[in-house]
């Protein structure tokens, strides 16, 4: 099996806990500032806000963040930025706690932005670690992926009981912990980490052939996730279902990830930026399921079987498009790179939720439907008019079969 080749590698088990660990985070943290700060100050636009705060903080840091990682390696910078992150979040907690002026919230979570790209650095782990084996790494890729999808399905469920049946405060506190005892078990695992190349500077990820158009895809694409989460979440409420919203998107995200894991198991033939324009073609057609569930039928439980079945196309959409961005990254800069990646989807969730929530406000949640289809026919259109097969940066040999 694909899946059991991989953690044959040795460390590869130990180095997957950790980022698992250390990601389940990435879905509790805005959950948990919301529900914290809605509580305490009665205010959903502050506690909008303030996350709105830190994504675009995190948007504009965590390239940087990944510069160092490159640079002089992921233990010596993942655990002390983790550490400022999780002071950051702590803050939070304290002004919250102590009912501190409201702009403490804002720099507090500001703080937050130092948090690694742990999905970044794993995937450059397997990147090191199957030296340029194509197959394998469609397969790791795929597997990381499938992570990601996990991480929203449990972390946002475990962040709402948790703030819900412990106190409010428990889900952010429950995040600091499993981030920052990640982190350290993941950079602990030095025998799985990339080596650093000092004189390897290399031309910015972002002036590489081939970025600038597949990071503008990205956004295009965030702008889908961020549409469907608000308009979700506003249907759901217009029907007295708040609660079942999230149960909803999970739905969305299971289906992602079943996708990802039976992709993984497929070997890929064709050019990358040809199977990228397939299955963005494929998720735009997808997305016309929840549209018509809302306008048709108006019901929740229908919605939900939409969302699954849309939901398949994400994961193999992302893990293509990451094929191309480390193809495209120049050696030594593949964390930055990814995480570029990383910060154009987090700003097309930023317009996209934006965006999604002025339809549902000012039309109806049901149109809201048609801001992710319009999104992914954006990327789809972008993808065929700019992305052309580009020499990739990174040496690929020749494909390996797993056995």
């Amino acid at each position: 099996m694909p899946y059991r080749h991989l953690f044959a590698h040795p460390g590869a088990k130990a180095f997957t806990a950790g980022n698992l660990i250390a990601r389940l985070p990435m879905g509790m943290f805005s959950v948990s500032a919301v529900v914290m700060i809605a509580g305490a100050r009665d205010s959903y636009a502050l506690a909008g806000a303030v996350t709105a705060t830190g994504l675009a903080a995190t948007a504009l840091v965590a390239p940087w963040t990944a510069r160092l990682v490159d640079r002089y390696g992921q233990a010596r910078v993942a655990v002390p930025a983790t550490l400022v992150a999780a002071l950051g979040s702590l803050a939070l907690v304290l002004c919250v706690r102590r009912g501190a002026p409201d702009w403490t919230l804002f720099a507090a979570y500001a703080a937050t932005a130092t948090t690694p790209n742990t999905g970044g650095m794993s995937r450059a782990r397997w990147a090191h670690l199957l030296k340029g084996d194509e197959g394998a790494l469609h397969t790791a890729n795929a597997f990381e992926q499938a992570v990601d999808e996990l991480c929203f399905m449990v972390g946002p469920v475990l962040a709402a009981f948790l703030c819900g049946a412990v106190f409010p405060e428990a889900g952010t506190l429950a995040g600091v912990v499993l981030l920052v005892a990640g982190v350290l078990l993941f950079a602990a695992q030095r025998a799985t980490e990339p080596p650093v190349r000092p004189g390897t500077r290399g031309k910015s990820p972002v002036r590489a052939p081939g970025m600038p158009p597949l990071l503008a895809v990205c956004l295009a694409m965030g702008t889908v996730f961020g549409a469907m989460e608000v308009v979700t979440l506003a249907f759901a409420d217009a029907r007295g279902h708040r609660a079942a919203a999230g149960l909803v998107l999970g739905l969305q995200a299971a289906g992602s990830c079943a996708a990802g894991l039976l992709y993984g198991r497929l070997r890929p033939a064709g050019p990358a930026e040809t199977r990228y324009a397939r299955c963005i073609a494929g998720m735009t057609a997808l997305l016309t399921l929840p549209l018509l569930a809302a306008s048709l039928t108006g019901s929740l439980l229908v919605l939900g079987g939409a969302l699954l079945v849309a939901g398949m196309a994400t994961a193999p959409t992302m893990v293509t498009g990451m094929a191309l961005v480390q193809q495209r990254t120049p050696e030594g800069r593949l964390n930055e790179g990814m995480t570029l990646a990383v910060t154009g989807l987090l700003g097309g969730i930023a317009c996209g939720s934006a965006l999604g929530g002025w339809t549902a406000e000012h039309l109806s949640a049901t149109a809201g439907y048609a801001v992710p289809v319009a999104a992914a026919g954006a990327a789809l259109l972008l993808t065929l008019a700019t992305l052309r097969p580009v020499p990739p940066v990174r040496p690929v040999p020749a494909v390996e079969p797993l056995h």
